[in-house]
């Protein structure tokens, strides 16, 4: 790295990638930030810069001191050991040191009082929830959640004739397992302990899974318009069940609640969903089987005049990304489940489940928030199909078409700047306006009323810690305009 690339570097200011510091006296400190980095995708951490940007400069003396320094951080005092690499750039100011800590292979990673750290923007934050902390230990291979036993189950909680068909379907009742126990078939093949069912066993086979895990359902509503702030909808459930239950009521509710078209067939037929139906199928399983089941949420299929949005508990693991997965990348996350309900289910594994779904219908959005812990599909319906007054019908545009409803110029400008979660105060600051009441009418309230913007506290619409973030709606806005620009 030599000076200019630096100070283009130095520009952009900090960020979840990008810290800069003056100067670091203390180790236990340095291997807070480490372990951060190290936890949360990697990153650089740049010795001898102020907090705006601009450099301060190092010295020899200081460069070697905290050289040593980083050296004692990295090696003693995070659990287990960071290897970073630095590199010493001479600047007109000064030396500055420029170290790239690598994304952790072996996380999470634990300063030296057993402390887990994670970036938050360009700031730190200590890990204590119990649910991110078994989050981290399942990307480690440490821990997964669908092997976790669910306390109180017993083998008599299974659904017997679900059980059998699946069990002589697959193993062959003169298998290597004629002879044993009901627990102990359990036990063999990964969905049981002998005494408990573990999450696996309880959400394939279960005779009421929402007993034990009242979450682990799928709420499913259908709103006239296009915004999800609609005090109206067409039809709602609560689909509750087995896996396979539960596929089949939400596919069942989908089906309902779109539109079926001729695609020149004769009058008399029942016609072909708007949407294919492979892609509706691949991404309703790929929500079942790859949520995060250490959240303690619903997966949310929503249904608007111009799309379809089904949202799942957890944010893709690891540095996987949406065009990851695009092109058949898979981390799995519940590997016990995923086995046995790609015998049950319509799966085919192999990551060729998201691929399959935008080779049958390319007008789909893949939303990460990891902000929000949440992975959402936008699937567009085709606009013939839902305009009061659409032309005839025509092939399907090549670009995803644009968010509805329309965007003011105040919305758009307030879209821009959300990044992540962001208090009001902080919302005005990025926009540079002072008058909160002219904020509120012109910004805020507009994108909450359109569903482009959402509070983290919905309940609770006053409070203190009120923050705001975009909704699936409202990212997929922001990237449409990247397209365009």
């Amino acid at each position: 790295m030599n000076q200019n690339q630096l100070l283009k570097t130095l520009t952009r200011g900090e960020d979840s990638r990008h810290q800069f510091k003056r100067d670091a006296t203390n180790a236990d400190g340095l291997a807070a930030e480490l372990a951060a980095f190290a936890n949360s995708g990697g990153g650089w951490l740049f010795l001898g810069v102020n907090d705006d940007g601009s450099i301060a400069g190092l010295d020899g003396t200081a460069v070697r001191r905290l050289n040593q320094l980083l050296s004692n951080a990295a090696s003693q005092h995070v659990r287990p050991p960071v290897h970073p690499l630095t590199e010493n750039v001479q600047t007109d100011q000064g030396i500055v040191i420029a170290m790239e800590i690598p994304d952790g292979l072996a996380k999470p990673y634990l300063d030296n009082q057993g402390r887990i750290w994670v970036k938050q923007g360009s700031d730190k934050r200590h890990v204590t929830s119990r649910e991110e902390m078994q989050r981290m230990f399942q990307r480690s291979g440490l821990v997964y959640a669908d092997v976790v036993p669910v306390a109180g189950t017993k083998v008599e909680d299974i659904d017997d004739k679900a059980f059998t068909t699946y069990f002589n379907r697959r193993y062959g009742e003169a298998s290597e397992y004629a002879g044993l126990t009901r627990e102990q078939l359990l036990q063999n093949i990964g969905l049981g302990d002998g005494q408990e069912l573990n999450l696996a066993g309880l959400m394939l086979f279960g005779r009421n899974p929402q007993r034990w895990r009242p979450a682990f359902e799928i709420k499913a509503v259908a709103f006239p318009g296009t915004a999800l702030h609609d005090t109206r909808y067409l039809d709602s459930e609560d689909i509750k069940g087995s896996l396979l239950e539960q596929f089949r009521g939400a596919f069942a509710f989908i089906k309902r609640n779109l539109h079926h078209v001729q695609h020149g067939r004769s009058f008399n037929t029942l016609g072909e969903l708007e949407i294919p139906e492979t892609a509706l199928e691949e991404l309703l399983v790929n929500a079942l089987i790859h949520r995060d089941y250490f959240t303690s949420a619903s997966i949310r299929l929503m249904m608007f005049a111009d799309r379809v949005e089904i949202a799942s508990p957890g944010h893709l693991p690891d540095s996987l990304t949406s065009e990851d997965i695009s092109r058949g990348k898979s981390i799995r996350r519940n590997p016990t489940l995923t086995e046995h309900a790609s015998h049950i289910l319509p799966y085919r594994g192999m990551g060729s489940g998201i691929p399959r779904a935008l080779g049958a219908w390319h007008h789909v959005d893949l939303v990460n928030d990891s902000s929000g812990n949440q992975f959402s599909v936008i699937v567009w319906r085709p606009e013939a199909e839902w305009q009061p007054e659409a032309s005839p019908p025509q092939e399907p545009p090549q670009v995803t078409p644009q968010v509805t409803p329309q965007v003011t110029g105040e919305v758009g400008r307030l879209l821009m700047v959300i990044q992540g979660e962001m208090k009001r105060t902080e919302l005005q600051e990025a926009l540079g306006l002072r008058d909160r009441k002219h904020f509120n009418e012109n910004y805020l309230r507009p994108a909450l009323d359109a569903g482009h913007v959402e509070r983290t506290i919905p309940d609770k619409p006053l409070s203190s810690r009120q923050k705001y973030r975009l909704t699936a709606a409202g990212q997929q806005w922001v990237k449409h305009q990247g397209r365009q620009t």
